[in-house]
């Protein structure tokens, strides 16, 4: 039960879907305390990042709010290559597991529930996966989602890493060079 949301007022450059809205009460010395929690997924499908936050408050209103602030925080950005993820990734949240695998181009999102929801908002254009747990969590899936996307290894930025490594261990070694130089 995912419910899309278009922004109030400000433009804001993230969408947001919320996936779960709950009732929960709090058991007091005076009776029950009432208040509400809710789940909101937000991404930015320019810059292909993606956040889940959980939120509550008093109203609905406040839920979301805090939701979405917490999920703002919490973004992660996908690497995307050929319109589709890199490599298949796999990973366990409590009791939800989920894998998911790169696809064909033209082959759309093939997800269900969360999932395909948090793919979506990440603007992975072709992507499979599959919840592996019977858990029918939406939080956990969710959740579980972001850990493997978050897992994606970005193979650009690593060899832009290793190729700065390299370049600072010359001139570490030239600079080591020049001072048993001077040492003679």
């Amino acid at each position: 039960m995912a419910f899309n949301r278009k922004p109030r007022g400000n433009k804001s450059e993230f969408e947001e879907t919320l996936l779960d809205i709950a009732r929960v009460t709090r058991v007091v010395a005076g009776g029950k305390r009432l208040s509400f929690r809710a789940t909101l997924v937000i991404g930015n499908k320019l810059k292909h990042q993606v956040g889940v936050g959980i939120g509550k408050g008093k109203d609905v209103a406040q839920a979301i709010q805090k939701a979405s602030n917490k999920a703002k925080k919490n973004l992660i950005i996908v690497p995307i290559v050929n319109e589709t993820i890199l490599h298949e990734v796999k990973a366990k949240y409590k009791s939800a597991v989920v894998m998911i695998k790169p696809a064909k181009k033209g082959a759309g999102i093939r997800a269900g529930g969360a999932a395909r929801t948090v793919l979506k908002l990440a603007n992975v254009p072709n992507a499979n996966a599959k919840i592996l747990s019977s858990s029918s969590n939406a939080i956990n899936n969710a959740r579980v989602t972001i850990l493997a996307l978050s897992k994606l290894k970005n193979f650009v930025s690593t060899e832009k890493l290793n190729e700065k490594r390299l370049s600072d261990k010359k001139e570490q070694t030239k600079d080591y060079a020049n001072s048993s130089d001077k040492i003679k």
